[in-house]
């Protein structure tokens, strides 16, 4: 555990879905037919006596109703860290896609980040459109809108500071109000891309990942994340198998990697 402005990152894996191919991963792809599996994650800042928490995940209902079954109740995984989740007090939001913003509810002492333009498209006319809507689980924006009347959440425009040494940055490309993570670690600044790049070879190739409500903002965030990041091998992807190669896993539990 750390302090001054200074955060240790985990992951923590509660779902794969390995059923997969590059078509799903890459538009245009080489080798649209070979498999490509996906991971995913929420991720753990740690300094001191204090966590916070990006993305929820979602839970066994969610699985169910996407036939996209999870290994782990996200809520669960925290455990292994010895985090409850009645206890976090920040919660940052990359954006609402249902695999990044399920179960708020589950958080009752957490203040939710997010960018005020991901509420307003995930709340406005966009999602007449049934491809644009298809991330998103109606049942989650609800939640969204009962913490903004409760007061549970923040919005942002653009770059801010969520504490000393955590920043968010609107990306946007894969959804209006994509917002990257910026964290500061012993070893240098680490970029949470969240979707902004699902996988490495999205932003080292320049791939654009095929649900993308605006391409160009898409191609502009891959120089965006590793601006944040400030070297390549501190961008974290959002949904990369690869990660569980490249950091190494915390304990016995096979499902936390240390990031920083």
């Amino acid at each position: 555990m750390l302090d001054n402005g200074l955060w240790d990152i985990y992951a923590l894996k509660y779902a794969d879905r390995n059923a997969r191919t590059r078509s799903d991963s890459f538009i245009g792809d080489d080798h649209p037919a070979a498999p490509h599996g996906m991971d995913y994650f929420v991720w753990v800042l740690c300094n001191g006596s204090r966590q916070i928490l990006v993305d929820t995940g979602y839970d066994a209902a969610e699985a169910a109703r996407r036939n996209r079954p999870i290994l782990r109740d996200p809520v669960a995984a925290l455990q292994a860290l010895t985090i409850d989740a009645a206890r976090i007090d920040t919660v940052i939001i990359t954006h609402l896609h249902y695999d990044h913003a399920g179960g708020l509810d589950r958080y009752p002492a957490a203040t939710f980040h997010l960018q005020a333009s991901e509420m307003a498209f995930a709340t406005g006319p966009c999602m007449c459109d049934p491809d644009l809507r298809a991330p998103f689980t109606a049942d989650h924006v609800c939640d969204m809108v009962r913490h903004v009347y409760s007061g549970r959440v923040v919005f942002h425009q653009g770059a801010a500071e969520v504490a000393p040494g955590v920043t968010v940055h609107r990306v946007g490309g894969h959804s209006s109000g994509l917002q990257a993570v910026r964290v500061m670690t012993p070893g240098g600044p680490v970029c949470l891309a969240s979707d902004a790049a699902h996988y490495y070879e999205n932003f080292e190739a320049g791939k654009l990942f095929p649900i993308v409500f605006d391409r160009a903002e898409m191609r502009r965030g891959f120089d965006l994340i590793r601006t944040l990041a400030g070297d390549p091998a501190r961008v974290i992807p959002g949904h990369d198998p690869l990660v569980r190669e490249r950091f190494p896993a915390i304990g016995t539990s096979g499902f936390v990697w240390k990031l920083s």
